[in-house]
């Protein structure tokens, strides 16, 4: 197998096959249990201890990742998960994923992505208006701030 680490011709195949495992994962989400039946380590017996001298295939990466990697999930986007964030995913996160990854977007400051960091203030001002703040809490007012993915992230920040 050449390696070729960005050829548009096998990204597109590979991301192709990705997507669809990704639906098909999806489409049949609610068929997995929400919580992992496995025991810790389970893992360990199934992968090599020892990483790959050539890069494998994408099918077999898929392979593996259906038959190692799903059984020892959480099932969060199963309709019978009740716990915590019981679907937060959708298309338009999903593909705002891969198109930031697809472009390497780093955008932990201006002079890293100027674009990334003035679009998130253009959208936090949205959320700012959408919630009926007063203007001193849009960046555009001069205040501002910053959304968290997570309780853990903002206690952290």
């Amino acid at each position: 197998m050449d390696f070729d680490p960005l050829d548009v011709n096998t990204l597109h195949n590979e991301t192709t096959k990705a997507i669809n495992f990704l639906a098909k994962y999806y489409n049949d989400v609610e068929k997995y249990p929400v919580r992992c039946p496995l025991e810790p380590g389970y893992l360990r017996g199934l992968v090599s201890d020892t990483a790959p001298s050539l890069p494998e295939s994408i099918d077999k990466i898929i392979e593996d990742i259906d038959t190692k990697i799903v059984p020892g999930l959480t099932h969060w986007q199963s309709p019978n998960f009740f716990a915590y964030f019981p679907a937060n995913v959708s298309n338009a996160g999903l593909l705002g994923e891969i198109l930031c990854s697809g472009l390497n977007v780093v955008g932990f400051n201006w002079i890293s992505s100027p674009a990334a960091t003035e679009l998130e203030a253009i959208v936090m001002d949205w959320m700012a208006k959408l919630l009926n703040l007063p203007q001193q809490f849009l960046l555009s007012g001069g205040g501002g701030g910053v959304m968290h993915g997570t309780y853990l992230d903002s206690e952290l920040n």
